[in-house]
Formats: C-alpha cells, structure tokens, sequence
C-alpha cells in the first residue's frame, strides 16, 4: 500500500525537519502534496545531510541489559572417544579443570530460520555461570568472533523473547514471528588454562550434546569450545594442538547443527555476484540492490545497539539505494521504483535529523574556539541547550520510526527488492552496453551546474552542484565494480567533489543556525556579538571551500575523459 492510499494508516509520521532541504526538486523524499501524508507543522530549523564519518554519535538508543561483548573463540568437533591432549606445550603452564555442569538451551527464530541463515543465534540458556538470555552476532571481517546482548531468566520464559532482544533482530525478522525451534542439553567440564603470570587467559569447555525432541534425545555430538578470557588471547596454538590430535575445526554454532542443512542456506537477501561487462546490466542493477541492503540491514542492527557511526552508515546505505534506483531507472519498473525510493527517503530523513543535529552541534562547538575565549562560552551557552533539545526530539522520533509498522512492511519490500528487482527488457542488454550511459548523463547534469557556478554567487547554486555531484558519485560507484578500474577512479574525484561542497554546505547550515539564535528571544548584547563572529567565520570557510572546489574541478574532468562513458 503506497502512502498516498486512504486507508494508510502512519503511526509515527515523518519529521518535519527533514524535509527542511531536499535533495533536488525532481527528486524529493517525500510524495507530492497531493500526496502527502498529514504532518505537524514544520519547525523553523535547517538540516545538514552531509555527516562526518570521524564523530562517533551519542547514546541515541539504549542497549538492554549489559553491554555487548565481544567474544573470540574457536569451535571444533571430535568424536566420542576423542582424548584432550596435553596443552601446555604452547603457552599454557596448567589446565585446571572446573566442576562439570548441564546446560539446557531453547534456540529460537523465524520459521524459516531468518537468524540461523545471517549467521545469528537466539537462546534462553540454564545453568552455568552465564544462565540468561544470549543473542550472538556475527563480527564481519573476523571469523570465529561473536558479539553477544545478554538479559538475565526473569527477561521471559521460554518461548517469550524478551522485547529488547527481539527488537534487535527486527532487520533480519521484520514480520516473521520468533518461536522455539530447538532445545539443547550440554554435559560440560571446562578447563580453566593460565598463563606464566598464573592468570587465566582463556577457556576450554568439552561438551557432549543432546539434541531433544520433548524428553528424547534425537541426536546426539561432541565438541570443544576455546574462548578468549583476556584480549587478544592466543587462541591459534591450543586449536594447532587440538586439530593436531583429530579435532575438526568447525564454525557453526549447536542450534544450526540440530536444525540442519537449511541454516547452511543464503540470507534471504543473498551477498551480490561479481557482475563483468558482458553480463547482463540488469544483474549489475541486482548486485548493487544486494549490497547495498545487506549494508542497511546490518546497519540496523547496529544503530540498535548505539555502535558508533551506525546512524551515519545507514542512512548511507539508503542513499545509496536511492540514488542507484534512480540511475537505473532505464532498466527498472518505474512505479515500482519510485514507491521504494519515497520508503528509502522517508527513513533517511527520519535517521537524519538526529545525525545531523550532532554534527551540526559538534562542529559549532569545535570551531567557538576560533573567535577566542571570551566568546566561545557564550556562543556554548546559547547553542548547546538549543541543539541537544533539537536532538533529543529528533532521537525520539527516529526510534519511533524504526519500531513502527511502517517500517517493518517497509523492510520486508526491501529485501523483496533485493532478492526480485522488477527489471524491464533494456536490463538484457550487456553492461558495458548499458551502464556507461546512465553514469554519462548523471555528469553532464553536474558539468551543466558547474558552469553556472561563481566564486562570489548564491549558496543555492552551490548547494544544488553538491546535489547533482552526489548523483554522479552514486551512479559512478554503483556500476564502478562492472566498468573497472579507471570508473573506479573517477567514482573517486567525484567524491573529492563531494566532500568540499559538504563541507561547503555544512557552513551555510551553520550561518543559518547562528542566524537564527541570535535573532531568538532573551539573547543579550554580547552573545549576539558572539555568534555574529561565529557566523562571520563560517562565512569564511564558506568561501575557502568554493576555491578549493575551483582546484579539483580539473583532476575531475580529466578522471571523467579517462573513464571513457561516452
């Protein structure tokens, strides 16, 4: 149902404030007025939409239970007969060995094992030092490394995921139900193993278990588990030892043992295939779809759990998908296209208020300092109380968002899209036949915006080359990994372009928001002198930024002439 039916009904309806500056007049993240869905009145504030990577964001959502912990160990299977081996040729000087415990563990996930295939794992685990509610997820990047939400027994019984922990795992569930899917019973005897400071480093457990149906044991294995207890534990030279005496590494997890080949299967939206210039162009329109959804997908979840530039690479990802649904558009189902792109904007906007509230505060902040100190604390006084409200509201209404309805129907076409994009006949023809096009007429957009430019004319001409310069780069990058190496660098410059009119933008945001606090109510005399020089300094860097661009614009057009589109 599109945003526009009758019957539509938005609990948590899009933030104002995003819309404040939309990325082009053709291409705005919100339907037409006729359209629209009914918002409160806008505020009176202007929003950045170019956030910097470097500033980690504050605590916008808060992480149930304890932190996450990132665990390192290593998995192996033996057989029943299978003998330790003496350890303490590599390392370790003894191996204690603990009281044996039972473990009785209930997986749980989706019906069609939503979790178990993105290589993620639910359970509600007692007995053990550890008894309680674990979920596991996986550390892209480093293999055999977990990190894991924990909530004590009295979070839900099992059966009853506690809301915390499913909520976490929304991106990869959405609608689906969460459910038991498994019960597992462990006989473990753990091995403490000390180092030559007499600390213990690290753990090995040795588990037999049962895998039940109701009171039967319907299968039963061995494995042997060595976890790190101290960062950067030397983990590789117990598991040589171990591999050494008939051990078999191994990765998967026990509940995807028990359930079976199914957990082995894909994601429901599969990694993207390598796509070369004679493959259809449609299978580069896929790629790009895939990669840039298992990016938002897994960017979900970590802006949940508060990780540092999460918000940022998000709303990244959907910009990405945007921009790409627009460059390709040639090839795609237009009405089709058009719907995910106004769910792309509309969630971009609602994560973008609060970044860019951050950023805009944090740069504020960083550059009070060069109008001296008997200003900087004034210009503070003013700004700081104004922004952190700003974002506060902001954060809010974002959570709202991602918890709604809306979203999680959102999600579910999403990764729809990724796996069946809605491709027309011109995706058959060969890539290097179609690509190099789209991405030509997304730069001869820019290039016209360029020649309007002047050094000293409006910040609006300015503003929209950035626009049409974030088109061409999106364009550039999403067919780069088909076109090669020289499309790649191009992609690059553009992206140089980028940067210098972001930051170019962010100083008129930041003249805008001076502006306007100085002109607001109870502002005495010496405050508003304060900003006025803040203001008169990112007027400055406004016009650096213009000649900067004046000294790339050349290595831009020269990456353009060796990319060869035309």
């Amino acid at each position: 149902m599109r945003p526009g039916d009758d019957a539509f009904e938005d609990p948590t309806p899009p933030d104002a404030r995003a819309a404040q500056l939309p990325d082009d007049p053709e291409d705005d993240i919100y339907p037409p007025p006729e359209e629209a869905i009914e918002v409160s009145p806008p505020v009176d504030v202007v929003t950045i939409d170019h956030a910097e990577a470097g500033l980690e964001p504050p605590q916008v959502y808060e992480t149930p239970g304890e932190e996450p912990v990132l665990e390192a160990r290593r998995t192996l299977r033996v057989h029943g007969l299978f003998r330790l081996p003496d350890v303490t040729t590599v390392g370790v000087v003894r191996a204690e060995r603990q009281s044996p415990h039972t473990l009785t563990a209930v997986y749980h996930d989706t019906d069609d094992l939503r979790l178990a295939r993105w290589d993620a794992t639910l359970q509600r685990r007692e007995g053990g030092e550890d008894e309680g509610w674990h979920l596991h997820l996986p550390v892209e990047g480093h293999e055999g490394a977990r990190e894991e939400v924990h909530l004590p027994l009295t979070a839900g019984e099992a059966g009853e995921v506690p809301r915390e922990l499913a909520d976490l795992v929304t991106a990869f569930t959405r609608n689906a139900p969460l459910r038991q899917v498994a019960a597992l019973r462990s006989e473990r005897t753990p091995y403490e193993l000390f180092n030559a400071d007499g600390q213990p480093f690290a753990e090995l457990v040795d588990d037999t278990v049962s895998v039940l149906d109701g009171e039967h044991v319907a299968a039963r294995f061995r494995e042997l588990e060595v976890e790190a207890l101290t960062p950067g534990a030397a983990l590789a030279p117990i598991v040589a030892v171990l591999e050494a005496a008939g051990a078999v590494p191994g990765s998967t997890p026990k509940a995807m043992t028990a359930l079976g080949p199914v957990t082995q299967e894909p994601a429901d939206v599969p990694e993207p295939q390598i796509v070369g210039p004679e493959d259809p162009a449609g299978a580069a329109v896929t790629a790009h779809i895939r990669r840039h959804t298992r990016a938002f997908l897994l960017q979900d979840v970590r802006v949940r759990r508060d990780l540092p530039d999460s918000v940022h690479q998000m709303r990244v990802a959907a910009r990405r998908l945007r921009s790409g649904l627009k460059a390709f558009e040639p090839m795609l189902d237009v009405e089709w296209s058009d719907a995910l792109r106004a769910d792309l904007g509309w969630i971009a906007g609602e994560l973008g208020v609060s970044r860019d509230t951050e950023v805009l505060q944090a740069r504020i902040d960083m550059h009070a300092d060069e109008v001296g100190e008997e200003f900087s604390g004034l210009i503070r006084a003013v700004v700081d109380p104004a922004l952190s409200a700003q974002w506060r509201d902001a954060r809010d209404h974002a959570l709202a968002a991602m918890v709604s309805q809306r979203y999680r129907d959102f999600l579910d076409r999403l990764v729809d899209a990724a796996r069946n994009p809605r491709l027309n006949e011109v995706a058959d023809a060969p890539a290097q036949d179609v690509l190099p096009g789209l991405v030509d007429k997304a730069w001869k957009k820019l290039k016209k915006e360029v020649d309007l430019l002047r050094l000293d004319g409006p910040s609006d001409d300015w503003h929209e080359a950035r626009i049409r310069a974030k088109k061409a780069r999106y364009a550039a990058e999403a067919v780069a990994p088909v076109m090669g190496e020289h499309v790649k660098r191009f992609a690059k410059a553009l992206s140089e372009v980028t940067e210098v009119l972001g930051e170019h933008q962010d100083a008129w945001v930041a003249q805008q928001t001076l502006k306007t606090l100085a002109a607001g109510d109870g502002i005495d005399g010496l405050s508003g002198f304060s900003l006025g020089l803040l203001h008169e300094f990112e007027f400055e860097q406004e016009l650096f930024c213009r000649n900067d661009f004046v000294k790339i614009w050349p290595g831009v057009r020269k990456a353009h002439k060796k990319a060869r589109l035309r």
